[in-house]
This record gives structure tokens, sequence and C-alpha cells, in this order.
């Protein structure tokens, strides 16, 4: 892995401080034939966001508002659900290898979620669902120590620091839901992502959930598995109590 890894992290708290429990009722994404979509509101209260991710459920605002110009936030349970095999040992692309023992980053934990959030959010077109209400949700989760962001830093000659790569997630019980990447630099993401890998490996997490396959991951080894296994791995993983240091 990584010889340039600082092991610096933020004042995250530990164990992470149960928030006022939600309101909202989500329907079992467990029951035969559940459909994708289960409700929809934009509710990204702690207690809401926690509710959803322990039920096997999380957000996905859409570029739409409805009448009343609320964003339109739509809560999804996939089938079939994309994971990384934490539980097997990664094999990276020769490429990746190399980049990882070579690379000049630096890679932090927990120094900067916020900046990581935008810069996800900034880089890439295709996501404008990371809208200010989403962003305030999952800082505020990271202030009560649910919330991590993996950070990659670029030092100049003079000593200043540039974000150029990041992820950030949720991590409850014995699982991590990866929820956005980025990079700046060439394979600055990922450098984050199997840092971030290293490390819920290390620490003994049972699931990596990454929601939705796209191409980027299936290149770094995450496959999908039916959302009833899914939800059957999740129901483990929230037994456990690991910490991501």
């Amino acid at each position: 892995m990584a010889a340039s890894y600082a092991g610096r992290v933020g004042r995250v708290p530990y164990p992470p401080i149960e928030p006022p429990p939600s309101g909202v009722r989500f329907p079992d994404p467990g029951r035969t034939r559940a459909p994708e979509v289960l409700a929809m509101g934009c509710d990204f209260s702690p207690g809401t966001l926690l509710l959803a991710y322990r039920s096997g459920i999380f957000p996905w605002p859409h570029g739409d508002a409805k009448d009343d110009g609320e964003p339109l936030v739509l809560w999804f349970s996939p089938e079939p659900r994309c994971i990384f095999p934490i539980e097997e040992a990664p094999h990276w692309s020769r490429s990746l290898r190399r980049t990882l023992r070579r690379h000049p980053y630096e890679v932090t934990l927990d120094t900067d979620f916020e900046q990581v959030m935008h810069l996800c959010g900034e880089t890439r077109a295709e996501a404008t669902w990371i809208i200010p209400e989403l962003v305030a949700g999952y800082a505020k989760l990271h202030e009560l120590g649910w919330a991590h962001s993996v950070e990659v830093w670029e030092t100049s000659a003079t000593g200043g620091r540039t974000l150029v790569g990041g992820i950030y997630g949720v991590a409850i019980g014995g699982m991590f839901a990866g929820e956005s990447m980025f990079h700046l630099r060439t394979d600055a993401s990922k450098i984050a992502f199997a840092t971030l890998v290293e490390k819920l490996r290390a620490a003994g997490y049972a699931l990596f959930d990454v929601q939705v396959q796209n191409p980027h991951l299936e290149s770094l080894g995450c496959l999908e598995i039916p959302r009833a296994e899914y939800l059957r791995r999740l129901g483990r993983a929230l037994t456990l109590s690991p910490r991501l240091t």
C-alpha cells in the first residue's frame, strides 16, 4: 500500500453519537417484489439518514424540483446491489499496484470531509445530486461520527497542500456505504478507494456497499449481488463495532 499515508485522523467522535430518532417509516425493501424506489422526500436529518442505511436504503436527489420548489429526493434500495468484496484480499490491476507503491501524494482520514463532498459534486457533471441540503445532512453525520472521508493531497515545493482526490461515505456497525469519489489528478480517486479498502479490512468491516455498479467501480473489482443477499449481509454487519482509523 502507499508508503505516503500520513495516518492523520480528524476529530470525529467515537463511538458515534446517536441522534434523535426519525419520525419517518420506510417500506421494507426485503419484502417480495419490493420496488427499488421506496419513498420520496427531502429529509436529511441524521436520524432519517441512519434509519435509511440501517434498512438498506439510501437517498438519491434528482435535478428536478417538485412544484413547491423542494428538491426531488428519491430513496432507493437497488436490485441488484453493488458491493466491493471486502472479505477478500483486493486484486488491483498491475498499473494500480504500481501507482500505490510510487505515488507522491499524502493520504489522510477525516481531515476535510465537506471539501471532499463539494469536490465530488463540482468535478463530475453527473453528480448534480450532491445538493446543498445533502451536504449539510452528511456534514452533520460526520460531526456525530457516522460519516468519513479519505483525502488525497498534493504538496507543493513551498509546503502548500491541494486536495486532488477523495472518497466519502457512511459507516454504521461493520458496514461502510461509499457515496462518491473524485479526482483532480490521474488515479487520485483510486488511491483514495484503495486506502479505504485497506483501512476497512484492517478494522474488521464486513460490508463495503458501493450501491450501483458502473464501469469505474467494476474496474476496481466491485460486483453485484441480489438485494436479498445484501440485506442479509447488512444485518450481520450491523452487529459489529469496528473503528475506522
